[in-house]
């Protein structure tokens, strides 16, 4: 089968590896869409710890497929992912005996595998998924009015449902996106579903704002820079109830917190370059606002399936974020596409 891998900075490369046979407990799923995360872009051009010539890593934890063949034991667990049933799949399983395993937060378990990141990924025909994984319920039933491009997004969605949850958007909240690329626009559909009252999403990259407001005209779109006057001139001068920077910024991290209204909530959603990770901040601005600062990292089984609803419901057209569409041998050019910000989801659509 053909498989998209990693062997170092740089270096992708289509591989011709054997089709993965499944043992106890275990699934084969053969893909049919899966795309490109910006994790996906950095891993690729600054390499990954494991990833080499010798051991290449296939790429790719955003994916949707059906079942090919299913162990009988796991059949009888989970009766309903017969061969042919339509999956999609959330990559992070746990050791299943941890606390954060047996609180439901399998993805925050210390030795956690996903796949696409230590475990091969859906950068290929076929991903074989372990037993760990199945019992864990990471394999979910897909709807047939959902396409496999939006089963595939519901990853990076559950991830955004994740930062949301912990900062605690509420009804007629004015909530502020720093970041218009893919994840702040689900974001700002997200904060939107929840019923907030003013959602803005502000950029520098012009390209990206218009196309936020032309998928999301309810949303306020703000050109980059000034943005504490802008969200003060929004807001009659109150600030925001909430703040997400969806940017891997640490100039948009400390300024989040000029703009932000009393007792306001600040989510850190895009992690930062290793080299640029310490932030200088205001103190004062979080002590006599009374500001609450959050982090978010991957997403649970449980808020998985809850967007898998969720799209289902139609509430959240994620669809329309699809811009580029590609085959496994163009891999080259969606990669470029995808590090160039060219659109904003590119998605491998493989034959049936």
């Amino acid at each position: 089968m053909k498989a998209i891998q990693l062997t170092g900075s740089e270096s992708l490369m289509l591989s011709e590896v054997e089709k993965p046979e499944i043992g106890p407990g275990e699934a084969l799923i053969r893909v049919r869409a899966a795309s490109i995360c910006g994790s996906d872009v950095r891993m690729f051009r600054n390499g990954y710890p494991g990833a080499t010539p010798e051991t290449p890593l296939t790429l790719g934890h955003e994916f949707a497929g059906v079942i090919e063949k299913i162990d009988d034991a796991a059949l009888a667990a989970a009766p309903n992912l017969i061969p042919g049933a339509r999956v999609s799949v959330a990559p992070n399983w746990g050791c299943g005996t941890c606390d954060a395993c047996v609180s439901g937060n399998t993805h925050l378990c210390a030795t956690y595998q996903a796949f696409g990141i230590n475990a091969p990924g859906g950068f290929a025909e076929y991903v074989r998924v372990p037993a760990a994984a199945l019992s864990q319920g990471n394999v979910a039933i897909v709807p047939n009015e959902m396409s496999f491009e939006e089963a595939a997004l519901i990853e990076p969605l559950s991830c955004v449902y994740n930062g949301q949850e912990i900062c605690g958007i509420e009804p007629g909240d004015t909530v502020v996106v720093v970041g218009a690329g893919p994840i702040g626009i689900m974001h700002a559909m997200l904060a939107q579903a929840k019923g907030a009252g003013i959602v803005a999403i502000c950029d520098f990259n012009e390209k990206r704002v218009a196309q936020a407001s032309q998928l999301m005209p309810d949303v306020v779109a703000l050109p980059g820079g000034n943005l504490c006057d802008q969200v003060m001139e929004l807001t009659d001068g109150h600030g925001a109830n909430v703040s997400i920077v969806a940017a891997p910024s640490p100039e948009a991290q400390a300024e989040s917190f000029s703009y932000m209204a009393m007792n306001g909530r600040c989510l850190f959603f895009g992690g930062l370059p290793k080299d640029r990770s310490h932030v200088s901040i205001d103190a004062n601005q979080i002590h006599y606002k009374q500001l609450r600062i959050f982090g978010s990292t991957r997403s649970s089984i449980r808020q998985y399936r809850t967007c898998l609803k969720l799209v289902a419901s139609g509430r959240l057209p994620l669809e329309r974020l699809v811009t580029h569409r590609f085959t496994l041998d163009q891999y080259e050019e969606a990669f470029e596409a995808a590090a160039m910000g060219a659109g904003l989801k590119c998605v491998f659509e493989m034959s049936v």
